[in-house]
């Protein structure tokens, strides 16, 4: 990484520079169309332009030296346009040694004020430019550094969250599949393979940034199967679900987790065990999926019991969508309560 931003502050200050010289001497052959220019003063311009890429690398060494790239643009203005016009002074200075070898020192033109403070600010201006072009690069670069950084730790997030998801129904379901296997083998097959379905979601699920609803849905059809056979009448399951929906881009596992939230926070604490509703509608481009489930929602207990799965999605969707995603989690009624999730449409990245 450091080598290649060293090789791309070399090629362009030698470009940059080059074509600076490039130019000027073009310039100075069109100028003298007349009478064709010497040789020394196509020496003596192709000696200003290395001059001034020494003059501005070492300028680069102090500007990091001092970490004016740190600094906020009220401190940093002054010293920049200080540095440049003092920068075009020795330059003017230093070409003086120069044209005296090629035959171009004239001692009355470089001893005019005038001249002096005229050529100065010419180069100052140069090196002006100079500063801009290298500042507004480097804070480009930081910024683009600090969003990779930045997406960096949000991916790391997302993954910590992920691993927090909580399959603790699995124990159950295997439970469960034991009790099925001499009763009724061709169910507990079936239970295996809904089982199987889910750890291998769950396992790739932190490749995927983002999961289409209909395979989420598939999940969540195999977990409430699981359920089902635990709960046996006490469970009902019901799916209203828009065809729409089923392209949808939604973050892996979140639906399969606040339908799990539903059944253990609510059916599995009543005695006549209740009804888990999951309906999906798309509208204005968005996708808003609603779970009712049978029971009463207590913040103070869902905080007490650790509510990790809510939090978890809240964090999420925070993290995947910022301010653009809704969720939601209330009582709808005395005997069911509602979770609403609302998710624009993504592309997969």
């Amino acid at each position: 990484m450091l080598r290649n931003r060293q090789r791309l502050y070399w090629t362009l200050q030698i470009g940059g520079w080059a074509l600076y010289g490039f130019v000027q001497i073009s310039a100075s052959v069109i100028a003298s169309v007349s009478t064709a220019i010497s040789y020394q003063r196509i020496l003596f311009l192709a000696y200003e332009a290395f001059f001034c890429l020494t003059i501005s690398h070492g300028y680069r060494y102090f500007i990091n030296r001092w970490r004016w790239l740190s600094l906020g643009m009220p401190r940093l203005i002054p010293r920049v346009l200080l540095s440049a016009m003092t920068l075009g002074l020795v330059m003017y200075v230093f070409r003086i040694p120069a044209s005296i070898p090629l035959g171009l020192f004239n001692k009355e033109k470089v001893l005019d004020a005038f001249n002096i403070v005229g050529q100065s600010f010419y180069y100052g201006i140069l090196f002006f430019l100079w500063s801009v072009f290298y500042f507004i690069y480097n804070y480009f670069e930081r910024y683009n550094t600090s969003l990779k950084l930045e997406a960096s730790v949000k991916e790391i997030e997302l993954n910590n969250l992920k691993s927090q998801l909580n399959p603790h129904f699995i124990f159950n379901a295997l439970n469960s599949i034991r009790a099925l296997v001499d009763e009724n083998p061709e169910k507990s097959k079936m239970a295996i393979n809904q089982l199987s379905n889910i750890l291998r979601n769950s396992l790739v699920a932190d490749k995927r940034g983002l999961t289409k609803f209909g395979d989420e849905l598939k999940m969540v059809k195999d977990y409430l199967g699981l359920e089902t056979i635990r709960f046996e009448e006490r469970l009902k399951t019901e799916f209203d679900i828009d065809p729409a929906s089923k392209g949808f881009l939604v973050p892996p596992l979140m639906i399969q987790t606040l339908v799990e939230n539903g059944v253990k926070h609510g059916i599995s604490k009543l005695t006549e065990g209740g009804t888990i509703q999951v309906k999906a509608k798309v509208e204005q481009n968005r996708l808003r999926i609603s779970i009712r489930n049978s029971g009463r929602y207590h913040l103070n207990g869902h905080k007490k019991r650790g509510g990790l799965g809510l939090s978890n999605t809240a964090q999420r969707l925070k993290l995947l969508y910022g301010k653009d995603a809704h969720f939601a989690i209330s009582n709808e009624s005395d005997n069911f309560v509602l979770t609403e999730l609302t998710i624009p449409h993504l592309t997969n990245t």
